[in-house]
C-alpha cells in the first residue's frame, strides 16, 4: 500500500477514536451514576442493608460526628469532674489526715504538761515558763499559752486545781486547790494525786439527781471524763474502789443499795463530810465552770443552792451566837468568888 494512503488510513483511525473517547467518558460516568443512584434509592432491593446503611452514613454523618464530639466533651468534662472530685477528696482527706495530727501532737503535749504540773503539785514547787520549755515541751510562745490554759483547764475540771501566777515578770506559777476539800488519793508509795475534780463531780451529779443519783447515772456522767467503771485509770487507778469504797469510808459519799431493788441496784449520796467541807452552790459554781456559764443558767438548782447558803448562813450566826454566849457566861464565873483554901 501507498505511503500516502497509509497515512490516510492512520489519520482517520485517529480521528474516530477522538470522536469515541467523550462517549466512553459520558457512559462510564453515566454509569456511576446510576449505580450511586440504585445504591442511594429508597426502593433499592439489590443490598438494602447496604443501602440503609448508607442513607444513614450520608443522611447522619453531620449528626453522628456533632454526637460524636458532644460525647467526647462530655466524656472529657465528666473526666476532669472526676479528677477534681478525687483531688478534692484525696486534698480534703490529707487535710483533716494532718489535721488530726497537729491535734495528736498538741494532746500529747498537754497530756506530758498534765503530768509534769501534777508531779510539781505533788512536790508543792512553784513552776516557771523558761524551765516549761526548757525540759517539758519545746514549742513557740503561742503554742506554750494555748497548751498551757489547756493543761489549767484539764487540771481544774479533772483534780480541782486552780493554776494561779506568782511573779509576773519571771512568769513563775504554782497550782493550788481551789476548794475547800483537799482530798487526794494514794496511787503508789510516793505518789497523791488529787481527786477533788472526780469528787466535785460526782456531787454534781447527785445534786442535780434530786440529792440521790443511781449508780448508773454516775458512771454515765464519768465516762465523759474518761473514766469507766471497772477499768483502771491512768491517773486515779481503780475508781471503783476509789468511788465506791474509799470515798465511802472517808464519809464525802454514801453508797447504799436501793429499797426493794430487784436484782439489787445502788445508788449515791452526799455524806457528811462533803455536806460539811463544800456546799450546794460551790458544786453548782464548779459545774457552771465546766459548761462555761453562770451558775444562775442551772435553774432550778441555783434556787436551791441559794436556799442552802441561806440555811449555811442562819447556821453560822446560831453557832456564833452560840459560842458568844457560852464564853460570856464563863466570864461571869469569877474566881476570886471561890473562898479561897486555908
Amino acid at each position: 500500500m501507498p505511503r500516502g494512503q497509509k497515512s490516510k488510513i492512520r489519520a482517520r483511525e485517529k480521528r474516530r477514536q477522538a470522536r469515541e473517547e467523550p462517549m466512553n467518558v459520558m457512559g462510564l460516568q453515566a454509569t456511576v451514576a446510576k449505580e450511586e443512584s440504585s445504591a442511594s434509592s429508597p426502593h433499592s432491593i439489590n443490598n438494602p442493608e447496604r443501602s440503609s446503611a448508607a442513607r444513614a452514613t450520608t443522611s447522619q454523618e453531620p449528626e453522628s460526628a456533632s454526637s460524636t464530639m458532644a460525647a467526647a466533651a462530655a466524656s472529657c468534662t465528666s473526666f476532669d469532674e472526676d479528677t477534681c472530685n478525687q483531688v478534692g477528696e484525696m486534698l480534703s482527706n490529707l487535710e483533716l489526715t494532718t489535721k488530726e495530727c497537729q491535734k495528736d501532737f498538741v494532746e500529747e503535749r498537754v497530756a506530758i504538761l498534765v503530768h509534769y504540773l501534777l508531779y510539781k503539785y505533788q512536790m508543792k514547787e512553784p513552776f516557771t515558763k523558761v524551765e516549761i520549755l526548757k525540759n517539758v515541751i519545746q514549742v513557740t510562745k503561742n503554742h506554750f499559752s494555748d497548751d498551757l490554759k489547756k493543761a489549767s483547764n484539764h487540771l481544774e475540771l479533772t483534780f480541782g486545781l486552780d493554776l494561779k501566777k506568782l511573779d509576773t515578770s519571771k512568769n513563775t506559777y504554782v497550782l493550788i486547790n481551789k476548794l475547800e476539800l483537799d482530798r487526794d488519793v494514794k496511787v503508789n508509795d510516793n505518789e497523791y494525786v488529787p481527786t477533788t475534780g472526780l469528787l466535785m463531780n460526782i456531787l454534781g451529779v447527785i445534786f442535780t439527781k434530786g440529792n440521790c443519783a443511781i449508780e448508773e447515772q454516775v458512771w454515765e456522767v464519768l465516762s465523759m471524763m474518761g473514766i469507766f467503771d471497772g477499768h483502771q485509770h491512768h491517773f486515779f487507778g481503780d475508781t471503783r474502789k476509789l468511788i465506791t469504797k474509799d470515798l465511802v469510808k472517808e464519809k464525802y459519799l454514801e453508797y447504799r443499795q436501793v429499797p426493794n431493788s430487784n436484782p439489787p441496784r445502788y445508788e449515791f449520796l452526799w455524806g457528811p463530810r462533803a455536806c460539811a467541807e463544800t456546799s450546794k452552790m460551790k458544786v453548782l459554781e464548779f459545774l457552771a465552770k465546766i459548761y462555761n456559764c453562770a451558775p444562775s443558767s442551772f435553774s432550778p438548782w441555783y434556787e436551791e443552792a441559794l436556799k442552802d447558803e441561806e440555811e449555811r448562813a442562819k447556821a453560822r450566826v446560831a453557832a456564833r451566837s452560840h459560842s458568844a454566849a457560852v464564853a460570856r457566861s464563863r466570864s461571869k464565873v469569877n474566881p476570886s468568888s471561890f473562898p479561897s483554901p486555908r
